[in-house]
């Protein structure tokens, strides 16, 4: 089933296409494959960033949009990633990454292209657990900058994962929250052992 890649805000993607077309821009993004990058780089796929603040047993708090990240592809293959992010001014060029999300990502969206059902993707990090996911979210008419995840929205970790986390396992919400809630509310501290009876005081 094909997904419903939502469209990226239009200042968003003109100053990736900005940051693209300068080379100071490229020449001092520590992306070794993109100043490397033999022929023309375009930014496709955009997907919204959404972040989940704290994930208790009361429940998740509302999600906020962070910002837009494109794939940078040149040829058949994506090189490297451009984030932007929200001003007072609108939206603007971040910066440019690499790394293993790159490719678990497209990994993630050739995951979610085999499943039946329509689905727009975002993607939701957990910062409390050093965890993202591709967000594939059960309303593909969404805005896509707003929006919280529906129980049976799916979720596909992004390697690296955390121990314990498969990554591209593709999940329900509601089967992998209590996983996450475990592992984010701490474990309470163990009791604190009596103290000795003061020097001269009865035993």
């Amino acid at each position: 089933m094909p997904l419903h890649v939502p469209p990226a805000p239009a200042p968003a993607l003109r100053s990736v296409l900005t940051a693209l077309g300068s080379p100071t821009a490229v020449s001092e993004a520590r992306t070794p494959s993109l100043r490397a990058a033999q022929g023309p780089t375009t930014p496709e796929l955009p997907l919204p960033v959404h972040v989940l603040d704290e994930l208790t047993p009361a429940g998740m708090s509302t999600t906020r949009l962070a910002g837009w990240r494109f794939l940078i592809r040149c040829g058949e293959r994506a090189v490297a990633a451009a984030e932007t992010r929200l001003t007072p001014d609108g939206w603007a060029f971040s910066h440019f990454f690499e790394g293993p999300y790159i490719a678990s990502t497209e990994r993630a969206l050739r995951q979610a292209e085999t499943l039946t059902q329509p689905y727009q993707p975002r993607l939701l990090s957990f910062p409390g657990l050093y965890m993202l996911t591709l967000w594939l979210h059960g309303d593909s008419t969404a805005d896509a900058a707003t929006g919280h995840p529906d129980p049976a929205d799916v979720l596909i970790p992004l390697a690296p994962a955390p121990p314990g986390i498969a990554s591209h396992v593709p999940h329900r919400v509601a089967d992998l929250l209590p996983v996450l809630t475990l592992r984010a509310t701490p474990a309470p501290l163990p009791p604190l052992p009596p103290l000795p009876p003061l020097l001269g005081s009865p035993a």
